[in-house]
């Protein structure tokens, strides 16, 4: 254990990553070393953003023509094939208070993003109550809602819409392949990743009643008493949602790099990454507490508070981000043989093409907003991801690539991607 009140000056450095700010900072240096030149495995150019925009805008116009558009979140999944079942569970749930209410959303959202690895090609999900069949994030989303709703998660006959802390720990691979689909003939990759991730969960809210268990059993929700506990106003600033997800549960991920004492989960390895402190060369992206923040925001929202800085967090390194850009030569591998290879989630390749997928994010929301003539504070990153982004990624992967496929193959747990 570290010094809590003295901590050592690598535990200091460590702390800085656990931060959007670092995400963006690092990842910005690695999109300047691409375009002087010195990265490994990839080139950059600059020249093509416009018509990688202009793709986006496409997109956002067909799905989006008032511009009305919600934020990247969980939320969008749960409400796939026009049926908003959140909307369901609201109006059937007994809670008698914005907090209860607020709890079992962070439930479900917490859950249902540590589910939301990659589901691999194959994979489906028949839902039962509309008889439609979903894939890939929707079908993991439908999925997780449906385990939720039955009860799964809950030690509580008597309220199902709640995640314990008991029941994750005794969570095995064979309870997410029931409550999935998957067996031999559906494969979903990962199983055994995902059902560790929840089990750690579990340990990690059930040890720690002080932050999880401040309004009841210790529960992943209970994380809402802790973010808004500092609320002045009744404001949060997004950001802090990110950082209470790093601190309070960093040690979900499986042991990667540690540095002064803290788990620093999603952070690797690049050589080219300058830093004053111990964390040279390291480079962290946070993608699924991100996502997970970015969803968390409605659900404060319906419990009354307002979200500001919500820009403050990154757009998210992920393949289907990282595709768009590869897929508009806005960036292009060196050598193009290794689009055939499968490349580890720790390879120098992945490191650099996720670092790109932030940097340039931020490089593309300013073209859009332009086309659009809206600001950052009309128009924040969370809607060009939505809009946006990650759609446009989606839609050129399958014109390119007949199934979809990312534009190449990365080696991954099922808790990165």
């Amino acid at each position: 254990m570290t010094d809590q009140s003295n901590p050592s000056p690598e535990t200091q450095a460590a702390r800085q990553l656990l931060s959007a700010a670092a995400v963006r900072e690092r990842s910005h240096q690695l999109l300047q070393a691409g375009l002087d030149g010195r990265l490994q495995h990839f080139t950059v150019n600059l020249g093509r953003l416009e018509a990688c925009a202009d793709e986006v805008m496409a997109t956002i116009r067909a799905a989006y023509p008032s511009l009305d558009i919600p934020f990247h979140a969980r939320w969008r999944h749960f409400s796939a094939g026009g049926h908003d079942r959140w909307d369901a569970v609201m109006h059937g749930a007994s809670w008698s208070t914005a907090g209860e209410m607020a709890r079992s959303a962070f439930d479900l959202a917490i859950v249902s993003v540590l589910l939301d690895a990659g589901a691999g090609p194959q994979w489906r999900y028949a839902e039962g109550r509309t008889g439609e069949t979903y894939t890939r994030s929707e079908g993991l989303a439908v999925a997780s809602f449906d385990m939720f709703v039955s009860g799964a998660f809950s030690s509580r006959p008597d309220d199902p819409f709640r995640v314990d802390a008991d029941v994750l720990m005794a969570l095995t691979p064979q309870d997410l392949a029931e409550g999935f689909q998957a067996s031999a003939d559906n494969p979903l990759v990962g199983l055994e990743g995902r059902a560790a991730l929840l089990n750690r969960l579990g340990r990690v809210v059930a040890t720690n009643p002080d932050i999880f268990g401040q309004a009841d059993d210790p529960r992943p929700g209970g994380l809402v008493d802790m973010i808004v506990a500092g609320a002045e106003d009744e404001v949060v600033e997004a950001p802090s949602i990110l950082e209470s997800l790093l601190t309070h549960l960093g040690p979900i991920w499986p042991g990667r790099i540690t540095l002064g004492g803290i788990d620093l989960g999603d952070t690797w390895r690049h050589p080219l990454v300058e830093a004053p402190d111990a964390t040279k060369g390291l480079i962290p992206f946070h993608k699924l507490s991100q996502w997970l923040s970015y969803s968390l925001i409605e659900p404060l929202e319906w419990a009354g508070y307002t979200i500001t800085e919500i820009d403050g967090l990154t757009g998210l390194p992920e393949y289907r981000n990282g595709g768009l850009f590869l897929d508009t030569d806005v960036i292009a591998l060196k050598d193009p043989e290794d689009a055939e290879r499968a490349h580890p989630v720790d390879s120098t390749l992945v490191v650099e093409w996720r670092a790109l997928t932030v940097a340039l994010l931020d490089r593309i929301a300013e073209p859009i907003r332009a086309q659009l003539g809206l600001s950052a504070e009309n128009f924040p990153l969370a809607k060009a991801l939505e809009g946006g982004t990650w759609a446009t990624g989606r839609r050129l992967a399958k014109e390119k690539r007949g199934d979809g496929s990312p534009p190449f193959s990365v080696i991954s747990d099922g808790t990165v991607f």
